[in-house]
């Protein structure tokens, strides 16, 4: 569990570090989910060489067993022949083996029970694992998601401005033609009140000299009419003498 634990501290670590520079946080998600990958093949491994190691002691145990068997048979063989001094030998080489045997069994039950800690911590650590790689990749669908809305928002807020543009050329453009169909409608207006005249025709120069040759008309009447006043009254002094 220690060991775990400590494990369990670097990774936070590491992710910590990455999260501040981190951009993406789907590499991040990738990050995590390698790192407990990582952490989960450590304990299979563990839980591999604990097997590993229990399985040695008690291929020891198992010798240690066989050599009691034997100790007990020499020190019996000892004792029909006779000789008390090697059946002593042989029970006090059964004694170490006793204590050989007992050291190794103890020594296995503890593998035993740090193996099912181990083991139990697999599995949650399996669980933990595949629930997080779950999350991680709805997390990493809605980030996508996101960035996919926030691409097409992007888009039709450029489309709204240059619709914008769009409009106000051709509000420009409308008010243009307005402008020149009432121009348009204005010379036709005054065109057919006669107020415009072509200057091809050269009806200017008509027009002043017909007026002129009124004037000079008005000129002569008035004064032939003048003429004949002045006579008339030379007249009557003549015919009065």
């Amino acid at each position: 569990m220690a060991m775990l634990q400590r494990m369990s501290t670097v990774v936070k670590s590491k992710m910590n570090r990455l999260l501040d520079r981190a951009e993406d946080p789907r590499e991040t998600l990738d990050y995590a989910y390698e790192q407990q990958m990582s952490m989960l093949r450590d304990v299979k491994r563990g839980v591999v060489e604990m097997v590993t190691a229990k399985r040695r002691l008690e291929l020891q145990a198992s010798k240690a067993r066989d050599n009691l068997a034997k100790l007990e048979t020499q020190a019996r063989k000892a004792l029909e022949m006779g000789r008390e001094d090697l059946a002593r030998v042989a029970l006090e080489r059964k004694q170490g083996a006793l204590a050989e045997l007992q050291g190794l069994d103890l020594q296995i039950s503890d593998l035993e029970m740090e193996q099912e800690k181990l083991t139990a911590s697999e599995q949650r650590l399996q669980t933990k694992v595949q629930s997080f790689r779950t999350k991680k990749e709805v997390i990493k669908a809605q980030y996508n998601a996101a960035q996919a809305q926030v691409r097409i928002g992007s888009a039709l807020s450029g489309l709204s401005e240059e619709m914008g543009d769009v409009s106000f050329a051709v509000e420009r453009a409308e008010l243009k033609t307005d402008t020149m169909r009432a121009k348009a409608g204005a010379i036709d207006e005054l065109a057919s009140m006669n107020v415009l005249d072509d200057p091809l025709d050269g009806g200017d120069d008509i027009d002043r000299e017909l007026r002129k040759l009124s004037v000079a008309s008005d000129v002569d009447s008035e004064l032939e009419a003048l003429k004949a006043g002045v006579s008339t009254d030379k007249q009557l002094p003549e015919a009065k003498s």
